[in-house]
């Protein structure tokens, strides 16, 4: 039997305590990345968390928060004045409407009627955005981007559509997912890496 010096056996020992790099998540066959950066220059996105959105059984997307710092509770997420990010994989495909209706139901959802008054102007310019693509295909990828000092960037398929001002706004269509009244309560914590 060969004999290992003893640096050798401690430089085994060490490698086998780092860390491996976290392979990306999948689900439903979408491989969701475990990083990302917004915009050129801005600090690296970390994968807080993700998991499917579903209704009535069906697949509708993944859905995919990404943030500067994991956080395990909705309030931070939304609360975080930081660069994030929401990617949503689309497997079913929707019209305009259906998208944004789905949007709005969640705006509704976890705002009172005073809140929605404050943001029927970008409420509007986010279903106008939509209704210009006609539909969200399946394979589709939508990435709602928070950027401190500009807004909510809206970009499907790599190709920006706009930008809607606000770190309120971004604030509202967070709790779509992160709210008290969530569009899916597992995405919800699967978002929140639970």
């Amino acid at each position: 039997m060969k004999k290992y010096k003893l640096n050798q056996l401690f430089t085994i020992f060490f490698l086998a305590l780092l860390p491996m790099a976290a392979p990306a998540a999948e689900i439903e066959g979408v491989k969701v990345p475990d990083s990302a950066r917004v915009v050129e220059g801005a600090p690296e996105l970390l994968l807080n968390g993700a998991g499917l959105r579903t209704r009535f059984l069906f697949k509708i997307y993944v859905g995919a928060l990404y943030l500067q710092k994991k956080t395990t509770t909705g309030a931070a997420a939304i609360n975080d004045a930081g660069t994030k990010r929401v990617a949503l994989y689309m497997l079913r495909d929707l019209s305009a409407a259906q998208f944004v209706d789905a949007l709005e139901d969640g705006l509704k959802n976890n705002h009172t009627a005073e809140d929605l008054a404050k943001f029927d102007a970008r409420a509007k310019q986010l279903r106008t955005l939509f209704d210009a693509l006609k539909s969200a295909k399946t394979g589709d990828v939508i990435l709602i981007d928070y950027l401190p000092g500009s807004g909510t960037r809206i970009t499907v398929n790599g190709a920006v559509k706009g930008t809607i001002a606000g770190d309120d706004f971004n604030r509202a269509l967070l709790r779509i997912w992160l709210g008290e009244n969530p569009a899916d309560g597992d995405l919800k914590k699967a978002m929140l890496g639970g």
